[in-house]
């Protein structure tokens, strides 16, 4: 199944890539932009193509129409690419098999959700319902090349062709052009990180002279965490020309912290979310209503799902409109 693009629009440290960083302008970007050594070099359409990923080689011999998804992330991605996957997995606490940001975003799709195969949970795939599935294409992610991640692939290839992405977030921009490359689609999925790019350049220019910190925390009700740099939140403010406080510079995706700790997660504008009590957790924590950026009205509610839980492109769409929003 496929879908145009047209609703999209309307959505209002550095790191290494598998060892590899990405550079442009002379600039190392802590979210990759560029597939490096990766992908297929064809032009979009172009079939067969041979798709190199993180895990080896997989040659696709004409255009997937049947696409499932074993990392809920690359469902974003898929969609933002113009494609509906027929099937995916689920991720742990996640309320439904597709986001209700992704819901949200494509409003004229819900038909074509409701028919999406649920592969079960991400660690834990329905591995007979993949194969009735008959997918033409499997897109899943890898956090290391282990002997496990290798096994899963073998495993997944005998059921149809896989291509293998980087697992974590802050490599969202390689994760949707390697995912639209496979689908004969990387000049369009560019065309949108053109556009994102171009945004958050404008953005960077209007704060220049004094940019403000941003501050994201989240809470799941037993865990509270603040993210760095290095983390899909974190990244989309790097791009934004965005300052973060002294306690998420480190060169982690996110540290936990205790209610005693919540200073850690003042700046001049505080981004957070939760699951379960998690609000509660950190709005009622003693500490909450000292906090500057509390004190001074800067602290903001946003949806879990596109903040902290899934990384793709209609994601951070979604993350910059609103930091854009709120700050301006």
């Amino acid at each position: 199944m496929q879908i145009s693009l047209r609703g999209l629009a309307a959505i209002p440290f550095a790191i290494l890539a598998f060892g590899l960083p990405a550079i442009a302008q002379d600039v190392v970007h802590t979210a990759p932009r560029a597939l490096v050594d990766l992908g297929s070099g064809a032009a979009d359409g172009v079939f067969p193509r041979t798709i190199k990923h993180v895990l080896g080689e997989t040659t696709l011999e004409s255009e997937p129409k049947r696409v499932a998804i074993i990392s809920t992330g690359q469902f974003d991605s898929a969609l933002a690419a113009g494609v509906v996957p027929v099937a995916t997995t689920r991720g742990n606490g996640q309320s439904g098999l597709v986001d209700p940001y992704l819901v949200t975003a494509y409003p004229d799709l819900s038909a074509q959700f409701d028919e999406v195969l649920d592969l079960g949970l991400r660690l834990e795939i329905d591995l007979e319902a993949l194969a009735e599935a008959r997918p033409d294409l499997i897109l899943v992610n890898a956090a290391e090349d282990t002997p496990e991640e290798r096994a899963q692939y073998e495993t997944l290839s005998k059921i149809a062709p896989t291509v293998v992405t980087n697992a974590t977030g802050v490599n969202w921009k390689v994760i949707y052009l390697l995912t639209a490359d496979a689908l004969g689609r990387r000049e369009q999925a560019q065309a949108f990180l053109d556009q994102y790019h171009a945004d958050a350049d404008a953005f960077a220019a209007s704060v220049a002279a004094n940019p403000p910190t941003v501050s994201f925390i989240q809470s799941t009700g037993d865990r509270k965490r603040i993210f760095g740099v290095p983390s899909f939140a974190g990244s989309i403010a790097e791009d934004m020309g965005l300052a973060r406080p002294d306690s998420q510079t480190f060169a982690k995706t996110s540290e936990d912290i205790s209610t005693e700790l919540l200073d850690q997660a003042d700046g001049d504008w505080i981004f957070y979310a939760g699951r379960g009590d998690g609000i509660k957790v950190i709005t009622e924590a003693p500490l909450w209503s000292t906090l500057e950026g509390v004190a001074a009205g800067h602290a903001v509610e946003v949806d879990f799902d596109p903040f902290f839980f899934n990384a793709g492109p209609t994601a951070a769409r979604i993350v910059l409109d609103k930091i854009s929003a709120t700050i301006n």
